[in-house]
């Protein structure tokens, strides 16, 4: 298990700051006293469900421990899958512990945040025990005990095991999204970004991998793309690729969602070590902007915001201190006078220039990257 430990260690996240007079639904902040609900809650805030359970007036969180949460990480599944899993954790209704046992009929079906019409079985079963199943499924886990309640806002109780219909479906997804990514920014101002990303085979295979569980695109306006093209094309081709990767998630976060939040996030390029290729959100308000410690972008529009496919246009480009600090990914002396940024923070420790793996494991993503001519990239703007 010593990878998904890492993957946890990857995604341990700062709390979010929510502005509130109550801490009753900040379940960051409550699982946080938790130490056996430790993996679970850092993928609540990875997943970005933390602020989806904030806003909600009555909600129960189905919690399960890290051992549990370990058996569930073994089959291998994107951030955007586990976003899906775990949505089926959070009940739109609340069930405490004397609830569950007083069940009308000894069943219920709670609706959840996974996508309808995804919802959660109930049933009291013989010795006391409550089940709970994905609707049409099997009982996949047993009710354990009451974690916190608020009556009758917010209710956090464990439950033994991830809510799986099997290891090969182990949740209802969100539809494919029948938008095609890079043909969205082409015709919404951000063509110059999509161009290099079509060049790039395993840049783009890994954007479409993602587009079926969840993606979220940042994509620099293409303004911003045309100045940053001569810096682009002296990166080594790990370099350009990591790039690319940077402007992604691997799960859907809508426009909503992000002015909820505030703290880092993996993309697309993150491997297996902690705070590589990661991003800071920070709101203020309706604006949203995305920090690394080499620049801050800035969302300036919207070229799409529905499930499973979200993509934001932003004022620049994203660049990773990893690439940048690395002399195996970083611009060759051939990048002329263009002159990078000083950085926010300290130069974290470099990329080794092979940290991408061939799988969809979360936050485990492709390398290799090819290059595209100036030339091409003003043929598809112009």
């Amino acid at each position: 298990m010593e990878l998904h430990h890492a993957a946890a260690t990857l995604i341990t996240l700062s709390l979010f700051l929510l502005p509130s007079t109550t801490t009753a639904h900040n379940i960051t902040a409550i699982l946080a006293k938790y130490p056996d609900f430790s993996t679970f809650n850092n993928y609540l805030t990875a997943t970005l469900l933390s602020p989806e359970i904030y806003r909600r007036d009555t909600i129960t969180v189905c919690a399960i421990d890290n051992a549990a949460m370990d058996r569930f990480l073994s089959n291998d599944l994107t951030l955007g899958a586990i976003k899906n899993v775990l949505s089926l954790h959070i009940l739109l209704d609340y069930f405490d512990a004397e609830k569950l046992l007083l069940l009308p009929n000894g069943t219920a079906q709670s609706p959840t945040l996974s996508p309808p019409p995804a919802s959660v079985q109930i049933t009291n079963l013989n010795g006391g025990n409550v089940g709970f199943s994905p609707k049409a499924a099997p009982v996949a886990a047993t009710f354990v005990k009451s974690v916190e309640s608020v009556p009758y806002n917010l209710s956090v109780i464990q439950i033994s095991a991830a809510l799986l219909i099997s290891a090969a479906a182990p949740a209802p997804a969100p539809a494919p999204s029948e938008a095609n990514p890079t043909a969205a920014m082409s015709a919404h101002g951000c063509s110059v970004f999509a161009a290099l990303l079509v060049s790039s085979a395993e840049a783009e295979r890994a954007f479409e991998a993602n587009n079926v569980t969840g993606l979220t695109v940042f994509c620099p306006v293409d303004d911003a793309m045309i100045s940053f093209i001569p810096i682009f094309e002296n990166l080594t081709d790990d370099g350009k690729q990591a790039l690319l990767e940077y402007h992604g998630m691997g799960f859907y976060a809508s426009l909503s969602g992000l002015r909820s939040t505030n703290g880092e996030v993996s993309t697309l390029a993150t491997d297996g070590a902690a705070k590589q290729f990661r991003l800071n959100v920070v709101n203020d308000g309706d604006d949203v902007t995305i920090k690394t410690p080499m620049v801050t972008a800035k969302i300036v529009g919207t070229v799409l915001d529905k499930d499973p496919l979200a993509i934001f246009q932003l004022d620049k480009v994203l660049m990773p201190l990893e690439v940048f600090r690395s002399p195996a990914l970083a611009p060759s002396p051939a990048a002329g006078d263009y002159s990078l940024p000083a950085p926010d923070a300290p130069a974290e420790s470099p990329a080794d220039g092979s940290h991408r793996k061939p799988n969809g494991a979360a936050a485990r993503f492709i390398s290799n990257g090819v290059s595209l001519s100036l030339g091409l990239v003003f043929i598809l703007q112009f």
